[in-house]
């Protein structure tokens, strides 16, 4: 699989482990050694910051996305290699913020971090289809319910007239002795399937716990399929480079330092292939992809 700097995780149903997967595949990879950032653009509904036990300051993505903050005041350090952008929850915060800012947020994470994971928000709506096309690629999940499927449907249309690319998708929750066939779904929809991750209750139980999954109970069955996932978007051994860093005193939990927001310099990212040309795709077709989207449903 080729390696992308920006992925757009999204969904075309809530409810089906977009937030869950975004966390710990970005968990995964830095636990590995890679610098990323996962950003919450969900900007009506935000909810990665409970996943992670942050409890951002006032300064949230919105405030980027007014003006009234940089975005290094908005970037929380959560462990070792990774960050996290929340956004606000507030109704007020959410009618000022304009999502044509994420452009800009986006282009500036991707000279910085190794990877870059956009929690986008579920639904038809501006500031859920705009990531769609600034991502390098998106990874669509689903259940394998039937709603959640067609659901994914809509959302693979959606990326196509943003200007985005379908990079596969992420089955969730998912059994051993189902008579579903997860690639057959995939075929159907018209894209790869890059994983499929077994219903494990260490995962709810993470959620409670605000700890990543691959954190809370890393030799689970999800777990170990999330880490599957992030060494093949990666096109890394995520085992030898555990082995290279053992001995390491690393924090891979997302608590201590959480609320702290990043001030300290960074290394120069390592140049990467995306260029975010679907940006301007996205900027122009954004709003009548919304407009057939609504008269097609």
């Amino acid at each position: 699989m080729s390696q992308e700097t920006v992925y757009a995780i999204a969904s075309g149903k809530g409810g089906v482990g977009k937030t869950t997967t975004t966390v710990n595949l970005g968990t995964a990879l830095a636990q590995a050694g890679e610098r990323v950032a996962v950003v919450d653009v969900d900007l009506g509904m935000a909810n990665l910051a409970g996943f992670v036990s942050l409890s951002p300051d006032a300064t949230t993505l919105h405030d980027v996305l007014t003006e009234d903050a940089s975005l290094e005041d908005a970037t929380y350090r959560l462990a070792d290699n990774i960050v996290a952008v929340p956004s606000g929850t507030g109704l007020d915060d959410y009618a000022k913020a304009s999502p044509e800012g994420l452009r800009d947020v986006v282009a500036e994470l991707r000279e910085t971090y190794d990877f870059v994971f956009l929690d986008v928000g579920a639904g038809i709506s501006h500031e859920t289809v705009l990531p769609l096309g600034l991502a390098d690629g998106v990874l669509v999940v689903s259940t394998p319910e039937p709603a959640a499927v067609q659901d994914s449907r809509k959302t693979i249309e959606l990326t196509d007239r943003a200007g985005g690319e379908v990079e596969g998708l992420i089955v969730t929750r998912t059994h051993a002795d189902s008579d579903v066939s997860y690639e057959e779904i995939a075929a159907q929809l018209g894209v790869p399937l890059i994983g499929a991750v077994p219903d494990d209750p260490a995962a709810r139980e993470s959620v409670y716990a605000g700890t990543p999954l691959v954190v809370y109970e890393p030799d689970g069955p999800a777990a170990s399929a999330y880490r599957r996932i992030a060494a093949d978007l990666a096109g890394i051994d995520l085992e030898e480079r555990a082995k290279r860093r053992r001995g390491e005193t690393t924090d891979t939990s997302a608590g201590g330092d959480a609320d702290a927001p990043v001030s300290d310099s960074r290394d120069e990212a390592d140049d990467s292939d995306g260029d975010g040309d679907g940006g301007e795709a996205a900027h122009d077709e954004v709003s009548s992809a919304i407009t057939e989207a609504e008269s097609d449903s």
